[in-house]
């Protein structure tokens, strides 16, 4: 972890803690999902690891890119590219019930399709598809006047 500054805690769940930061030598800003291994079971670790290398598989415009990843401390460090539009659930809650154009919606439905082909290409199943996984670096700059 020596390697990167953290920022700020971005997220929290039963897997562990999201944090936005930036490498120590390029200066750019990416996710740490840090992962603590101790509480786990034999098959939840498998899991986390099979977590990283699918992670590490997926190589597309319309996924999240993986950096690397490492343990330290009886902890699994995931690095993964930072998405600053945030998720398609706080786009949809910053719409205040103003509904969005249809080109918009049928572009996000597009890339959120092209992403999920090349994951089932790869025979892989997302079985967590929903607004707060769809990630996007455009999302936010989407606004509606």
């Amino acid at each position: 972890m020596d390697k990167y500054e953290i920022i700020k805690k971005i997220g929290e769940g039963s897997f562990g803690k999201v944090f936005l930061a930036k490498g120590k030598e390029d200066y750019q800003q990416c996710v740490i999902k840090e992962i603590n291994l101790t509480k786990m079971s034999r098959k939840e670790k498998e899991s986390s690891q099979e977590e990283v290398s699918l992670l590490a598989r997926m190589k597309h415009p319309n996924i999240v890119a993986f950096y690397t990843s490492f343990h330290e401390k009886n902890k699994l460090y995931i690095i993964m590219e930072y998405c600053d539009g945030g998720d398609l659930m706080k786009r949809i809650n910053m719409q205040h019930g103003v509904l969005f154009d249809e080109d918009k919606i049928l572009g996000w439905f597009v890339q959120i399709c092209l992403g999920l082909k090349h994951i089932h290409d790869r025979k892989i199943l997302h079985r967590d598809v929903k607004a707060q996984v769809i990630l996007g670096n455009s999302l936010s700059s989407m606004v509606d006047p």
